[in-house]
């Protein structure tokens, strides 16, 4: 349900009932975090002047001062917390008031053990968002083969080039687009006894196919119309060094016959000639399709298959990288800023961690697109989520609750949606696609219908 590391998140929950207290250091401490307990404010601060927090968990109404005096505290003192607001008397405005001043998450007794959870889980999860993004500025990033990021992933493809530089071996590079095949292929290319020869990127499903033999293999005069000159093609171009035959599960069957031709004889043919040349080429390919599929299709030959599935390797989506997206963020921004002459922006916890969310169809390349689009037209000094393309605000992944009745799930995200505009409701009514006046009853609603 929860996953919790060694180093355990440290919390403390901050109740004027000893059974709530109770209950919730029972429920927490059995889900693996470390767990600290105050009665009333006063005695939490003392609690925060000594012990290392990662997350406040705190009533809203208290004898005295109350949790809004507490989140008021911490945000004036402590930058790297969290703080979660539970109360037994909910409404809209104390939820407005309380994401405002600067809790992550608004809880209404009683609550579940799963809303709990949940809430603890999420808002834990942006903390170290956060603390990832904060040890980036103060450590130098550093790339080896031009790659960023120090997720496993990513070490084995460094571990994969490294070999593969060692031979002359065919390599197929596999992976979605947008994941760098080609920067892996240069990678290969650069780092082997070849680095001093041609580098020759053909992107094969650019080429018309009735172009692409003479693209690659070269023609004679008069071998067509428009022949006008012989001319060498790529693979004579490459000569000595490697061709990169990107996405070569667009070429036709016919091709692939040609194709393979070379792979085994080491030799071209140009069109309009009966003479064939030898050429001392390593072919690296890519793809962004399963070929083994193709081939049980009978769209791709199994004989060439074989000859280019020699030494391969999957890329990894940007999906699964981890933390790597935060170096690539921080990397691009600084790259994209410069080049534009604009300051290099922050980016929120919050934004942080919609990105991360994010599934990213178009992997890296897509990344580098929505930042350089947020350093033209953010205004401010800070991205915040509202600044991101409505796309990444609303297809972020998330764990479904499938436990919560249509009312808790639309009330929540009406929420959400206010928190996301700093409780501007004239904004989160345009978001909605709703009038102010309709947006007033669903809020009035919520806060009726709450469980209390």
């Amino acid at each position: 349900m929860i996953r919790c590391t060694d180093d355990k998140d440290r919390i403390l929950i901050v109740d004027d009932s000893a059974a709530t207290l109770e209950v919730l250091h029972r429920n927490l401490v059995s889900a693996g975090y470390m767990v600290f307990a105050a009665l009333n404010v006063t005695e939490a601060i003392k609690i925060l002047d000594v012990t290392p927090i990662d997350l406040v968990i705190t009533d809203l109404k208290m004898p005295g001062l109350s949790g809004v005096h507490l989140l008021r505290h911490i945000r004036e003192n402590f930058s790297d917390m969290e703080v979660i607001i539970i109360t037994g008397y909910p409404s809209v405005k104390g939820a407005v008031e309380a994401i405002k001043t600067g809790a992550e998450e608004y809880l209404a007794k009683p609550f579940t053990d799963e809303e709990l959870f949940s809430a603890v889980a999420s808002t834990l999860r942006k903390l170290h968002t956060r603390r990832a993004a904060s040890r980036f500025p103060t450590k130098k990033i550093t790339t080896s083969y031009g790659l960023i990021g120090e997720s496993p992933a990513m070490a084995g493809v460094r571990d994969f080039i490294a070999k593969a530089a060692l031979t002359s071996a065919t390599v197929l590079i596999a992976g979605e687009s947008g994941t760098g095949k080609e920067l892996v292929a240069r990678a290969v290319h650069y780092s082997s006894n070849r680095a001093s020869a041609p580098f020759v990127p053909v992107n094969c499903g650019a080429i018309p196919e009735e172009l692409l033999e003479s693209e690659l293999f070269g023609h004679m005069k008069g071998a067509f119309t428009g022949a006008i000159d012989s001319r060498a093609g790529f693979f004579q171009t490459a000569d000595g060094g490697t061709i990169f035959l990107d996405e070569i599960s667009e070429t036709s069957l016919n091709m692939q016959i040609k194709l393979l031709r070379v792979l085994q004889d080491k030799e071209v043919c140009m069109v309009g000639s009966s003479r064939t040349r030898k050429v001392d080429v390593r072919i690296v390919a890519s793809t962004n399709k399963d070929l083994y599929a193709l081939v049980k299709k009978g769209l791709f030959r199994q004989d060439l298959f074989f000859r280019v599935n020699v030494l391969a390797i999957e890329l990894p989506p940007l999906r699964s990288r981890g933390d790597d997206i935060l170096m690539l963020i921080r990397h691009f921004s600084e790259r994209l800023a410069e080049e534009m002459g604009k300051p290099v922006p922050a980016f929120s916890s919050q934004t942080l961690q919609v990105l991360q969310n994010y599934h990213w169809p178009g992997n890296v390349r897509e990344l580098q697109n929505v930042l350089q689009r947020l350093i033209v037209l953010t205004d401010g000094d800070i991205v915040e989520t509202p600044d991101l393309p409505q796309l990444l605000r609303f297809s972020v992944c998330k764990e479904e609750d499938f436990t919560r009745t249509l009312a808790d799930v639309e009330a929540r995200y009406i929420r959400n949606v206010l928190a996301s505009v700093k409780g501007n409701r004239t904004r989160a009514a345009a978001v909605l696609g709703i009038d102010r006046k309709t947006l007033r009853k669903k809020l009035q609603k919520s806060s009726q219908s709450v469980k209390v």
